[in-house]
């Protein structure tokens, strides 16, 4: 599965610059006026590990192939874009197509570069661009709520727990709350997903700040750390301004302009390992002298249902797992001298992968 994550914010806050360099491309427009994004702009960006690079070394692999996150550049919001202001109906149908948003928020002073509210404020930027996505997720909600009425009203019993939902729903969403804050039982999990709310999509803050502030971040980007904290999102500082610089180097000058910086990795990076938190993923290997290569998957997967991730056969036909831990796999260095140490371990179908594993899935259709 490919982790598709949309990219939000205000106009001017730095978005499509930090498109352009998580996709290393130049795809996006970046300019300094409002709506230079029209369409989304969409790239793909490997998900670095150490791992898989280590793997293919013992393996001999003759390439290899990491897993990939695909950025959405959607346009810049603004208020009454529930409304369709700035273009706003079609920007926020584009949220609804993400599996995450990564919330680009301005957390620096530039004079050369024009605030669409006059001055910089991540608190209120925020709740700009939130208000935006719970404004037209409690249209949605109205809209179902009188589907659901209309049940209740010719006797459905399965509507009275779901309008009981919509109620709670409601009450959150009218108190200016995100739809993923809600505490939902299970039982209820199954109508928020049927709704597909705009703001019950995992979320990431990007706190994009200025060269001269990293690693540590200012006290813009600590106020919005406080507030994802508090709300149980994802943050992560990143300066867009220096993820450009960093695209534009080759992989030797790219670990010294980290290293410089105090950093151990890209923002690229942090923001995928955040994303992977946030969302429960996690990754497994497949490594041979043809490819090695990373594969992603949600914690909790079962050996068949990952072994589908590449291809259906492997899932339809599975018989078992030779499995072995990435620990294991570099301390023996090759997949037969961890076979020999008894490293190898042969799962079935109620095995849990776990992230590391080093997979050769036995199957047959």
């Amino acid at each position: 599965m490919a982790l598709r994550v949309g990219i939000v914010g205000l106009p001017n806050v730095g978005k499509s610059t930090l498109f352009n360099a998580l996709s290393e491309s130049g795809a996006a427009e970046a300019a300094n006026y409002p709506f230079c994004t029209i369409e989304p702009n969409v790239g793909m960006a490997p998900v670095r590990d150490q791992r898989l690079d280590r793997l293919a070394e013992l393996a001999g692999s003759a390439q290899v192939l990491p897993a990939t996150v695909e950025f959405v550049d959607i346009a810049g919001l603004v208020a009454g874009a529930s409304r369709g202001e700035g273009l706003g109906n079609q920007f926020l149908s584009h949220i609804r197509e993400v599996d995450a948003v990564l919330h680009v928020v301005r957390c620096f002073d530039d004079a050369n570069v024009v605030h669409v509210e006059g001055a910089v404020d991540p608190e209120r930027d925020i709740e700009t661009v939130e208000t935006e996505l719970i404004l037209r997720d409690l249209d949605t909600l109205a809209k179902r709520r009188e589907r659901v009425s209309k049940a209740l009203k010719v006797g459905d019993r399965d509507a009275k727990a779901e309008a009981s939902f919509l109620d709670a729903l409601d009450a959150h969403l009218g108190a200016g709350l995100p739809a993923r804050t809600l505490v939902v039982s299970e039982g209820d999990q199954l109508f928020l997903r049927d709704l597909f709310l705009l703001s019950a999509k995992p979320l990431v803050y990007a706190s994009n700040v200025g060269e001269g502030d990293l690693p540590a971040g200012n006290d813009l980007s600590a106020r919005v750390a406080a507030r994802a904290a508090a709300e149980g999102a994802g943050a992560v500082v990143v300066s867009a301004e220096f993820e450009a610089q960093l695209v534009a180097l080759d992989r030797e000058e790219r670990a010294d302009f980290l290293q410089a910086a105090g950093l151990a990795e890209s923002g690229l990076d942090r923001l995928v390992h955040a994303a992977y938190d946030l969302l429960g993923l996690i990754t497994y290997f497949t490594a041979g002298p043809k490819e090695a290569r990373a594969w992603t998957i949600r914690r909790g997967t079962r050996a068949p249902a990952a072994a589908g991730v590449i291809h259906s056969d492997f899932e339809r036909g599975f018989i078992r797992a030779e499995t072995i831990k990435y620990a294991d796999y570099e301390r023996y260095g090759t997949e037969s001298a961890a076979r020999d140490a008894g490293a190898m371990r042969s799962e079935g179908k109620e095995y849990v992968v776990g992230d590391g594993d080093v997979m050769l899935f036995r199957f047959n259709v």
